[in-house]
């Protein structure tokens, strides 16, 4: 089996602007890739079967990496199958992106695979039908993004380092955007203006009201910095300035926290290398 990687990802900011008539929400964000994340195993089959490798990790058999493939069987109507294993490494309902990187990788690496060659648009608008935070990774960039997150403008970002602490708990992102308390207008503002000004997650204050855990390791978390929630939560992240630092913070995480030290990189790794044995 191949090996490809599904970088995990980190909202350096998370602003919601308004709801829309569809529910949905208007959000402005930057999603920074990071040099962390899942493994996924592809195993191409000729019987058009598509099957997730059960592991002793808790996640579902039908997951959004099997959702991907099906969905990408489904609109070329390939007849090749695949058998999918998950060396899952970021942690479920965290808020990195590891369900949308798992999808988007599986995208990629299947559009090869397959030996199918649709173009990144089309991969997009799959990618989009899954998750609204697949396109990110799909597009391969550290990128600006408004609508849902789908409407990317590629960032070069410094590479910086972070330390993230995940406190022991899912967080359940419709649980979060539907709270009636969530903060829906927050102006609209420039990018220049984004990367300059103060910026803020719209979502922290329901997330730790709701999950008060996350809300005590974040207040943890602010003694060593300028402390935010990525995503909906619950994962936490703060700027360090070598990898070092930040495991000498993770050292000292609360009790039943995971966490990784991990580098900002502006591009997919497979959107610069093609994946081992490829």
């Amino acid at each position: 089996m191949d090996t490809w990687p599904a970088p995990a990802k980190l909202n350096l900011f998370l602003h919601v602007i308004g709801r829309r008539d569809d529910g949905f929400h208007d959000l402005q964000t930057i999603f920074q890739l990071l040099d962390y994340g899942d493994e996924l195993r592809f195993h191409v089959r000729d019987d058009g079967l598509i099957r997730r490798e059960p592991l002793a990790d808790g996640l579902p058999v039908e997951d959004l990496s099997v959702r991907a493939a099906r969905c990408l069987q489904e609109a070329t109507g390939t007849e090749a199958g695949v058998d999918i294993e998950v060396v899952k490494k970021v942690p479920v309902g965290s808020g990195l992106g590891g369900g949308s990187s798992d999808a988007a990788t599986t995208l990629l690496a299947l559009n090869r695979l397959w030996r199918l060659e649709l173009d990144i648009e089309t991969l997009n608008e799959l990618g989009l039908s899954i998750g609204a935070d697949v396109p990110a990774f799909v597009g391969g960039r550290s990128a600006y993004a408004e609508g849902t997150g789908e409407r990317l403008s590629p960032l070069d970002l410094p590479g910086r380092w972070y330390c993230v602490l995940v406190p022991p708990v899912c967080v359940l992102t419709a649980r979060i955007f539907n709270d009636p308390e969530l903060t829906r207008d927050t102006p609209r503002r420039t990018i220049p203006g984004l990367l300059t000004g103060e910026v803020r997650n719209d979502l922290e204050p329901v997330t730790c009201r709701q999950y008060p855990i996350v809300g005590r390791c974040l207040q943890w978390l602010r003694g060593f910095g300028d402390a935010r929630m990525t995503g909906s939560g619950s994962g936490l992240f703060v700027e360090v300035p070598d990898r070092v630092r930040g495991l000498e913070i993770l050292a000292q995480a609360p009790s039943g926290c995971g966490g990784f030290v991990a580098r900002g990189i502006n591009r997919h790794p497979l959107a610069v290398q093609p994946a081992v044995g490829v």
